[in-house]
């Protein structure tokens, strides 16, 4: 410990000799960030702890029973490529899989699988009771503990930590009193900060149903100078599957040819379970109108912003009040249980309401609701106040990713997760952090959009988030990404030799196609054309039926999309030339007397490291980043 720090807990709770264990690394919360972040941390060399207040909850799917989606896919796969857990761990528990926009371009291609919910959390757990360099222990953090520099400006008591100074975060205090110290802290802790859920007028305090809520660390993080708002979320109602009648539902089966999240997996051989599509009526949208008067977002009981993309049904239904119902999709929650989660109807009706509605839909009409659906509002910390690298700005050494950051999704959660578990193990090695490019990741667009642009909502990935999709295909992650994260040391060496092998293939046959031709023209570039496919090539030399499906895939679409990656690629260098120019931490915009009112207090709020992040910030024109590069190019 530098002697120039003093340790301070920023509470003013006092113990005695408290019992005291040593890591380089802390992870708060063990949900789909923590547990990446705890073996990210880990597979680095880190010695890590990992604590939560339930050991039995490790991994849990609190929501939806299923991982991936549209733009969440493409995250799934980049976990994976950079050697996270998330991808194995639906592979070996899913129990349908399908490939979403498959009648569009690859760029669109996603993947998403339903997972049997309890294996999935049981396989995730496993995995962290397994990884060499890291420690899971239940406990419930109370307090956070910081060390203060004596020459920083005082505000009272040690223990009152003032917004401006400088404070680095080195260790929790649990309940009971023991302290954790390490080198470095990760807070994901999801929805429990000051957490409360709503059903009808019913208020209980928690984050998520049959658990509590944690109050002390929200308080730590205010004192910090941490800004803290609110947003909600919500869930729909579970039923028992046993009285569903599916002859009045649309049966939606899994893909003939299931596809692998896992890049470590050539194929899956696995029996599909098939979900079921339902609909809503106006019968069930006038039961809803007529208790909007008891449902809390309207009402006045709710007053934070929730997800626009994923709307409760009582919001649904006034928003959309033209359609005449809405798609519900049944989900089962496993194998082994007749639970069923209904995709498309999230509420914080009453209890009575959510009773009769269901008695309304065809098909549901005997069904028995096994958990009733709910609201949560919580805390979160807006994320401009974060480095790229998810390190705070306002206390070194303390990391914040997933629902925290004001994002939801598990998808989003567990790649912000994986980045700052990297990140506080690298900055332990005096190494540059991990911070991934728009052009190289989704999980760059997603980093960069929360620090840059903040957020107003709860944040989930699209594609059409990604202004470079077309690089950033769900197909071609591991190319992207595995030799990044070999350098790194966050995968072994056989993952490393696999995708050189692979590409050293999709090289080898694309010299080939370029060689060969067919009336005259090249392989090469006759694939190009719409209409063209591997079999068409294959009916033209049968000895590239050999070649393994998924170097033949890669290559046609490297192939197909060639131009639009190469006039893709002068924006990419563009915003490269842009991101070299560097702005020197805690820049003094005041230089600029030029500069813009608005445009100041942004960059100074922001902090961007560099042009290209400042050309992104939500209100600032060509004119403010021309100003910046004329200053920073005239320096000697």
């Amino acid at each position: 410990m530098d002697p120039a720090f003093r340790v301070a807990s920023i509470s003013n709770t006092r113990f005695m000799n408290p019992v005291i264990y040593h890591y380089d690394v802390l992870v708060v919360g063990a949900g789909h960030a923590g547990t990446e972040a705890a073996l990210a941390a880990a597979r680095l060399g880190a010695k890590t702890g990992l604590l939560t207040t339930n050991c039995d909850t490790v991994g849990q799917m609190s929501c939806n029973p299923a991982i991936g989606g549209i733009g969440k896919g493409q995250i799934v796969r980049e976990i994976d490529a950079l050697g996270g857990a998330m991808g194995r761990a639906i592979d070996a528990t899913g129990i349908q899989f399908r490939m979403l926009n498959r009648r569009k371009g690859p760029a669109m291609h996603s993947p998403r699988a339903q997972a049997d919910k309890r294996l999935y959390q049981d396989e995730i757990k496993r995995m962290v009771e397994g990884q060499p360099n890291l420690s899971l222990r239940q406990e419930a953090v109370e307090d956070l503990i910081v060390e203060t520099h004596p020459a920083a400006r005082q505000t009272g008591a040690p223990e009152e930590i003032g917004a401006n100074l400088r404070a680095r975060v080195v260790g929790v205090r649990v309940r009971g009193g023991a302290e954790y110290r390490a080198a470095a802290v990760v807070l994901t802790t999801g929805t429990f900060l000051q957490a409360q859920m709503h059903t009808g007028e019913t208020k209980t305090a928690g984050g998520r149903a049959g658990e509590g809520t944690s109050r002390g660390i929200s308080g730590a993080l205010q004192r910090l100078g941490i800004k803290l708002a609110r947003f909600k979320t919500g869930t729909p109602p579970r039923l028992n599957g046993r009285l569903i009648d599916y002859s009045k539902t649309e049966c939606q089966p899994g893909d003939e040819d299931p596809r692998p999240f896992s890049f470590l997996h050539d194929r899956l051989t696995v029996e599909q379970v098939p979900c079921h599509i339902a609909y809503t009526n106006e019968h069930v949208h006038a039961l809803i109108r007529s208790n909007l008067e008891r449902a809390p977002m309207f009402s006045g009981q709710i007053d934070s912003q929730g997800p626009r993309y994923c709307p409760s049904i009582e919001d649904k239904v006034v928003r959309f009040a033209d359609k005449a119902q809405h798609q519900l999709f049944l989900e089962p929650e496993g194998r082994g249980t007749l639970e069923v989660y209904v995709n498309g109807i999230s509420t914080s009706l009453p209890r009575d309401v959510q009773d009769e509605m269901f008695r309304r839909i065809p098909g549901l009409e005997r069904a028995e609701i096994i958990r009733y659906g709910y609201a949560v509002e919580y805390d979160y910390a807006p994320p401009n106040q974060l480095h790229a690298s998810l390190e705070s700005k306002l206390a070194t050494s303390l990391y914040l990713a997933g629902q925290i950051n004001g994002t939801t999704g598990y998808e989003e959660a567990a790649a912000q997760g994986l980045l700052a578990g990297t990140n506080a193990a690298l900055a332990l090695q005096g190494r540059d952090p991990l911070v991934l490019s728009r052009d190289q990741a989704y999980m760059g667009v997603l980093i960069d959009d929360l620090v840059t642009c903040g957020v107003d909502e709860p944040y989930r990935m699209f594609t059409s988030r990604a202004e470079f999709r077309l690089l950033l295909r769900q197909d071609n992650a591991d190319r992207r990404l595995t030799p990044l994260a070999h350098r790194l040391g966050l995968v072994e060496r056989q993952r490393y030799d696999r995708v050189q092998h692979k590409q050293a293939e999709i090289d080898r046959i694309t010299d080939l196609l370029t060689t060969i031709r067919h009336e005259g023209t090249p392989l090469s570039v006759y694939v190009r054309r719409v209409e063209i496919g591997w079999s068409d090539l294959v009916g033209y030399v049968p000895e590239l039926a050999k070649v393994d499906s998924i170097v033949a895939e890669q290559v046609v679409f490297d192939l197909k999309y060639a131009g639009y990656v190469a006039r893709q690629s002068v924006d990419v260098e563009r915003q490269r030339r842009l991101a070299s120019k560097r702005i020197p931490p805690n820049f003094d915009y005041r230089r600029l007397p030029q500069l813009r009112a608005e445009a100041r207090e942004k960059f100074e709020r922001i902090q961007p490291s560099d042009l290209s992040q400042a050309g992104r910030i939500s209100g600032i024109t060509p004119a403010d980043i021309a100003l910046l590069m004329v200053h920073f190019d005239s320096r000697p």
